[in-house]
């Protein structure tokens, strides 16, 4: 936890703060903190600064917080991902929280099984939690937007044509002739799909709605592996 993330709830002032819970224990198991410490602080979706230990008990932490640093800016990306396994799916969170992903739209595709579908992990507490763990590590406070679209036809020809609009608007796929450009520094589309790959139809729909297919090489990658080498190679 490179970053303690506050919450509208944890203020009791306007510049003191209470910890209790995960974060507590944090502050007693890794930091090994005292009182009189500063540390790194910011507001959910707000801003970012210091924060000074006024307190520190079993039961609960009390800090001073002054919130005056902008968190770093988002990339201007909006990531098309089918929807991946449960377990693999809480880690892609986090990624995308910590590389600074704007949007991520969830979408089905053929080999994605049904049951993924039904996963806690999709639950909005649940997908909060671990955007809200990639953002500590990265010391980041803006959550991405999260967007759940099942239906794979009705958005990919009703909604997606204008998303793809005026941006750079990229179809992940092995085997496409062209390599996927780098260091772009633009208003970017990026669709990434599950383990097994689009299947033809699909990327025919997505070619329609605008997305070009593009490719990281010969080598054949997880899809979370995928999601941070095409990432970073991006921006």
């Amino acid at each position: 936890m490179n970053l303690l993330l506050l919450d509208t709830h944890d203020f009791i002032a306007e510049d003191q703060v209470l910890l209790r819970g995960r974060r507590l224990q944090h502050l007693h198991d890794v930091h090994q903190a005292s009182v009189g410490d500063l540390l790194r602080v910011g507001q959910i979706d707000g801003l970012m600064g210091s924060g000074q230990l006024l307190e520190l008990s079993a039961d609960q932490a009390r800090l001073q917080v002054q919130l005056d640093q902008p968190p770093p800016a988002k990339l201007p990306l909006t990531l098309l991902l089918a929807m991946p396994r449960p377990k693999m799916f809480r880690r892609i969170l986090q990624h995308c929280a910590s590389l600074g992903v704007a949007e991520i739209i969830l979408i089905n595709s053929y080999r994605v099984e049904k049951s993924f579908w039904q996963t806690p992990f999709l639950q909005p507490d649940s997908i909060r939690e671990n955007l809200l763990l990639g953002l500590e590590q990265a010391r980041d406070t803006r959550l991405p937007s999260v967007r759940i679209e099942k239906r794979f036809k009705p958005f990919v020809e009703d909604h997606l044509p204008a998303l793809s609009n005026e941006v750079l608007s990229l179809l992940a796929h092995p085997g496409s002739a062209t390599a996927c450009p780098r260091d772009v520094q633009r208003p970017t589309l990026l669709a990434i799909g599950p383990e097994g790959g689009w299947i033809p139809y699909e990327v025919d729909k997505l070619q329609a709605a605008g997305l070009q297919p593009v490719h990281l090489g010969e080598r054949i990658l997880r899809v979370e592996t995928a999601v941070t080498a095409l990432i970073g190679r991006l921006f």
